[in-house]
Parts: structure tokens; sequence; C-alpha cells
């Protein structure tokens, strides 16, 4: 296929891996008919026209799907990686190649590209933000603060770059944004209470089209590929820890329950821990899970969920892995204080050898869904993302009207991807009759 008029600017790493790249999406996007769907009706109403969209996501064949939407529907789009890991070379390829896309990414990319990928996706100067961890938003807000010691090298030298009009230019056309992650929502509800937040953003992760699949079945499904394909192992009677108990921890222990493991669960928040509790699982410390588990992996959102006192109780042999969206989970740097290490021993597996003990990390403590899988199945995704372009446009409609707040999907839009997904599966459902709705409306109906 030819190169598209008017290439854009991109840093992907290589272009003649596009081809593969234009399979691997167009393979997803047999999956994903909601989404194909939301892209005929844009292709028509062009609901984004003239606005920029700058996005920070995992650069997958899904994310292409959804990139190929907001174009469709009007919106000049530039796409940067969320993860350093978690980029699909021959997709970044074929986006630029085949559709004109700006996209920066390069799957194993370092700190310092990671963020000058951030920097040139901020030039962009966007209408409309995407992200997947808050990255973006949380640049953005720096340079609003003038908090420019904050902002990582690259992004910062950009900034003073530009003359204080340009700064505030940059901050000044943003309608809004989406949100993908847990961990992202969690950073921008913190921005909310101080009073800091300059837009209003709309929460993707908290749809029920999304938490509730995507979170669930999605990472639970992909999660426990990724530990497969980057050990091996086999699961049955094995143990698993399983650190947190979200829509995330549930899919991924409900996942090794069905492989055969036998799943422990910690927590820190009490309803969740007897959740787990009556769901069959075991609920402990994980100072008291350290000892006896096989396997450990992380899906809080927080900081230092494993940190070194709890490795140094693991078992010779015990793989660790992170499934929550930033590489903090695992004490890494206290790990590397204290043991010996790292050595690749298979792609995405590094020993560390603590007290005469071997302990495995997977994907350098990433996304090890991403890092060493596909990420989650395009099926899933489909809503995720319908979720996302209907954001975008629910945002041009009605961003000026929004409070600086986080805000949900609107639950029409939900029951309306929902609605959407069913028909393409072709499962049909009842609806409510006359009768019954006067009933759900009225309070003066007895029995």
């Amino acid at each position: 296929m030819a190169v598209v008029a008017n290439t854009p600017a991109f840093d992907v790493k290589d272009l003649a891996l596009a081809d593969a790249g234009r399979d691997r999406s167009e393979w997803a996007e047999r999956s994903m008919p909601v989404l194909r769907q939301i892209r005929e009706r844009f292709a028509v109403e062009r609901p984004l026209d003239g606005k920029r969209v700058s996005a920070c996501l995992h650069v997958t064949s899904e994310t292409a799907n959804l990139a190929t939407t907001l174009k469709a529907g009007g919106a000049d789009v530039a796409l940067c990686a969320s993860n350093p890991l978690s980029t699909q070379d021959d997709v970044a390829a074929h986006l630029v190649r085949d559709h004109g896309i700006a996209v920066y990414a390069i799957k194993g990319e370092d700190h310092e590209t990671y963020y000058e990928h951030i920097r040139d996706t901020l030039a962009h100067r966007p209408d409309i933000t995407m992200d997947d961890g808050a990255d973006l938003v949380g640049a953005l807000h720096m340079i609003a603060l003038n908090r420019l010691d904050d902002l990582a090298t690259p992004v910062r030298r950009w900034v003073e770059s530009q003359s204080s009009d340009a700064r505030a230019a940059v901050l000044r056309g943003v309608i809004g944004s989406t949100e993908e992650t847990t961990t992202g929502v969690i950073r921008l509800k913190a921005m909310a209470k101080d009073g800091v937040l300059q837009f209003p953003v709309i929460a993707v992760n908290n749809s029920e089209t999304k938490h509730l699949f995507d979170n669930r079945y999605g990472t639970g499904q992909s999660t426990v590929d990724g530990i497969l394909r980057a050990t091996n192992m086999l699961l049955a009677g094995a143990t698993a820890v399983v650190a947190g108990y979200g829509w995330c921890g549930r899919g991924v222990a409900m996942r090794l329950r069905g492989a055969g493991a036998n799943v422990i669960v910690t927590e820190v928040d009490p309803v969740k821990a007897l959740e787990a509790q009556m769901d069959g699982y075991r609920v402990m410390p994980m100072e008291e899970a350290a000892p006896v588990g096989d396997l450990f992996i992380t899906l809080t959102g927080n900081v230092k969920v494993i940190r070194i006192e709890h490795v140094r109780r693991m078992k010779d042999g015990a793989i660790v892995a992170n499934s929550g969206h930033f590489n903090v989970e695992i004490d890494l740097l206290a790990l590397a204080a204290a043991a010996t290490g790292p050595r690749a021993v298979r792609p995405f597996v590094e020993e560390w050898v603590l007290d005469g003990k071997r302990v495995f990390v997977l994907g350098e403590g990433r996304l090890i869904n991403l890092a060493s899988a596909e990420g989650h199945p395009a099926s899933v995704m489909d809503m995720s993302f319908a979720n996302q372009a209907l954001g975008a446009e629910y945002l041009v409609r009605h961003g000026a009207a929004l409070s600086r707040d986080v805000h949900r999907v609107p639950m029409e839009v939900d029951r309306e991807i929902a609605r959407l997904k069913l028909q393409a599966m072709g499962v049909r459902t009842d609806g409510l009759t006359a009768e019954q709705r006067h009933y759900l409306t009225s309070w003066d109906l007895g029995t």
C-alpha cells in the first residue's frame, strides 16, 4: 500500500513493518463491531471535525481502530505510548503510513524517549486529550501551574523554549479529556479535590461497559496470557498471590483458579477482602503470603505493594509480576539495592539473587499483559474504545457546560454501547411493558 499523502511527523521503529500492522489491525477490527458502527456514523456526521486529539494510550491493534474512528469523525490525531513496553511497532508504522496519523511510539523506548514522545504529542496543541494513566493531563497541568521543575526534561525544555503566550495557549484550547484506567482516574480525582483541574474529564474507566468487562475479563485473560508467554509455567497446583481485589484483581483471580492455581488474595480494603473470602479465596497480609506463593501479581494502582521485606521471605524461584498501570507496585529500587542482578534468563524475565534465593521479575515490573503479550482481546476493547470515541464526541457537544471535575460517561451512552454489543452478538433481551414502566415509576402501587 502506498504511503498516504501528507505523511505527518512521526517517530516509529520502521515504516517497513506497516503491512504486518495493517493485517494485525484488520484482524482486531473483526471483533470490534461496536466501534465499527460508531466509525460509520462518524464518517457521515463528522462530530470531531477540525478538532485536534492528542492521545497517550497503549499503541496496539485495538487502539489503531480507535484512532481511525476518531479520524473518520474529522479529528486530527496524534498518538504516543502510555507505557514503554506496550507498543506494537508494526501497528505504529501502519497508522503513520496508511492513515497519516502522527504516532510517536517505539517498543522498549527508554525514559528519555518516552517523554520526548509525550512532548511531541503535547506539541500537537490538543483540543481533546485521551489518557491511559493521566500523563498528558499531568504534564499540561504542570505547565499551567508553572511547576516546570516537576516536568520530565524533554517536556521541560520544550516548554522553556516557548513564549509565555505559547505556553498559555497549550492549555487554553483544551475542551476536556477522557481517561482510560483506574490509576489515571485516581490521579485526576486528586487534582479535582485539590482544585487544580483546569477542564472536565470523562472517566471512561468508570463506565459499566468498561470496568465490568475490560478490567475483569480483559485484564483477567491477558495478564495470565502474558505470564504464561513469559514463563511457560504450569498454573495447576501452583500457589498464586493476587494483590488487590478490584475489578482487575477479581478477573485475574478467577482466571488463575480456572487454570487450577490455589489463589491467595491480599487487600487493604475490608469490604473487598471480605468479598474475596466469600468468593472462596484465602485472604491474608502480603507478609504471610510471601513465603507460600509461587507467583505474585500486583493490581492495586498503589506504590510498593511488594516491598523488600516481602521479597526476602519468598521461596527460591518465586515469580513476581505487575498488571497495574505503572511500574511502582513492586519496589524495584530497593530490590536493585539489596540483590544481585538483573540477569535476563528469558524475554521479559529477569533473575535477581537475594539472600541466596532467586526471584524472577517479569516485564521490568511493567504491565505484563502488554509487555510479553498483546493486551486485552479486541472484543472487550471494542466497548472500552467505544466509550473513548463517544466520550470525545460528548466533550465536543457538552464540554463547555461541564464543571472542572471528573465525570462518568452518561448512562445513556453506556447503555447504548451495551445494546450495540448485544446486537452484534445476536443476543436479544426483554423490554419493559407499559404496565411495568408505570409500576417502576410509581410510589402508590402496592401488592
